[in-house]
This record gives structure tokens, sequence and C-alpha cells, in this order.
């Protein structure tokens, strides 16, 4: 009930790609735009030509430790959660935002495992903090740059991909934003949902934007379409599950939540969520969403920034940042603000 060490957030900072009106540009991507429209999308973010993860994760990076009054000396420890294709293939997007951030021999982490890398890496931070006592600060950045030449941002999932980071000094001791609890629940017999089929070593070469990552769904479920409706019904269930599990871990209840931060999904999914976790949908992020897009592992520390920022967290607010990622796996973790 008592987390192994006492944590909370000093400061957050993001940035975002370039916006763009998705009325405007569905068309440029899809065929059937009145589709990614009915989302209620109203912008996603796109970053310049030649400007990857690492650029976006340090940029984000040192707004964070602008934020707290903090130079790169003072960090600790540096955790990088990834949910895109990577810039290049062996090698280690930590230490290259660890290079940008000149942060010297301070060790590191690469988180990847989609869009719950963030989230879950506040467990991984208390499980550092836990086992070294030298390690009063890190810094966590996560970041998401769709690659265009692998996936198309309009067709990958029901979610309209953006491009940016976003970053959070985490300090042992501090008082505000605290880290009560993480929870997982992960069913791998849909590992291959929304896998992107080339660049990896079964399939080396193959670029073709045409490929409709839902179609694996589908073809998961072709012999049992009644167990997709099902699997469908299921998804939102889980995510309420893993949220009142988190909350059992942490010793509160779920009717204490304040906010609920999910994906940065489409808003007929977040109306799912909300009913289903019974927040009520002006308590999610579902505003926030139509105006960020999704921004991958980055979503809900980029909304929990926002909200910073904006003056709309109060003292005490139970926050759960949660969602669900490829692989499939349905996520949590709580914050006391």
């Amino acid at each position: 009930m008592n987390p192994p060490v006492t944590l909370g957030i000093a400061s957050l900072a993001h940035v975002l790609g370039e916006p763009c009106d998705v009325a405007e540009t569905a068309g440029s991507y899809v065929d059937d735009p009145e589709r990614v429209i009915r989302w209620g999308y109203r912008t996603f973010h796109r970053a310049p030509e030649g400007v990857g993860q690492t650029r976006l994760a340090a940029d984000a990076a040192r707004r964070a430790l602008d934020a707290a009054g903090l130079t790169p000396s003072d960090i600790d420890y540096l955790v990088v959660a990834d949910s895109g294709v990577p810039e290049y293939l062996n090698w280690d997007a930590s230490a290259a935002v660890a290079r940008e951030l000149e942060l010297g021999a301070t060790p590191t982490l690469l988180a990847t495992q989609g869009c719950a890398s963030a989230v879950t890496a506040l467990q991984q931070i208390a499980g550092i903090m836990a086992v070294r006592e030298d390690v009063q600060r890190v810094l966590l950045v996560a970041v998401h740059r769709v690659s265009e030449a692998h996936i198309n941002r309009m067709r990958n999932n029901t979610c309209l991909g953006s491009d940016g980071a976003a970053a959070a000094v985490v300090q042992r001791g501090h008082d505000r934003l605290q880290w009560l609890a993480t929870e997982q629940i992960v069913d791998p017999r849909y590992v291959d949902f929304f896998r992107v089929e080339f660049g990896g070593g079964a399939a080396p070469v193959g670029a073709n934007l045409e490929v409709d990552q839902l179609a694996l769904v589908h073809q998961h479920f072709r012999r049992e379409p009644e167990q997709l409706t099902q699997f469908v019904k299921d998804v939102d269930h889980k995510v309420a599950e893993v949220v009142e599990r988190a909350c059992e871990r942490a010793g509160v209840s779920t009717s204490q939540l304040r906010r609920l931060i999910y994906l940065n999904d489409n808003q007929h999914s977040l109306a799912g969520v909300a009913k289903t976790t019974g927040v009520p949908l002006e308590h999610t992020n579902a505003e926030l969403s139509a105006e960020l897009g999704h921004v991958g592992c980055a979503d809900q520390l980029l909304c929990l920034s926002l909200y910073d920022q904006r003056g709309e967290l109060a003292p005490g607010d139970l926050v759960a940042l949660a969602g669900l990622s490829g692989g499939m796996q349905w996520f949590c973790s709580l914050v006391r603000v």
C-alpha cells in the first residue's frame, strides 16, 4: 500500500510539432477523410523535416530543467520513453538524448513499450530510487515522432498521430504530483496488433504507406467475428479494471479520482472510457485530445503539463494517468497533486 520511496514531479514541460488543421489535411493522407474527421480531432502536430525524436526530447528536457531551476549536472539519471519507429537501428536513443543535453556519464534507461512507456516508467524510476540512495533526481522524457515512411498517421489505428515530447523532473521526497502506484494488465494474445510490418529484422524493406494496421485486428478475428465485437467491448472495461487495480494498490477509491488522463484518443473512445470508469467526460482529457492529437507515450505527461501550466490542478487532486498500448496492455499510474 505504501510506495517504496516518496517521489514527486518537480517540473513539467513539453514541445510540439507545427499545428495542422485536420479537415484541411486529411485528404492528403487518406482517401476517406470524412472517416478521420469524425474522430473529433481538430488539430494534429507534425515536426519539421529533419527534426527527429532526439531533438524533440532534448528540447522538452531543457524546458523541464529550466522550469525546475536546474542544470544537467543536477540530474542523476535519465529515462527516455520512445513510442515511435526509432531514428536508427542498433542505437541507444537515451544515450543520444544524454549527449544532446551534455549529461556526461549520467546513467540512462530507454523505455520502448509503446504508449505505456512513460506512464509505467514512473514505477521503474521508483525502483531505481529504492535501490540507489544516490539517485535524487531523474529526468523523464517521453517522445513520439511519426515516421511517415513507415506509418500513415491517419491510418495506423483510430488515433491521429502527432509529433512531440514531454519531460518531467522526478525528485525524491518532492511533495507535489507524488507518484502513488502503477498497475498493468497484459494480454499477449494480441501482441501483433498494430505492429509495423517492415523495417525490422524479419522484413527489412517494403515501405508501403497504404498498409492498414487495423487490418491486423480484423485478420486476427477473421473466423470469429463475435469475438471481435467482444474484444472491442473489453478494451474499455480493462481500462476501468487497471484503474481500479491501481487505486487498490494505492489504498484509495476510484470515487476519489478528480481527473483521468487517458490516451489522446478519438472522441468516441474517450466517451466510452469515461462511461466505464465512471469519470465524467469533462474530467478526462477529451478536449485536449482534440487539440493535440495522439503523441504516443507522451500523451499523459503532455496533458498533465498543460493542465499544470493552465492552473487546472488543485492541491490534493487524485489523477489517473492511464492508457492502452500495443502488446496488448492496459496501464495506469496514480499521482496526487
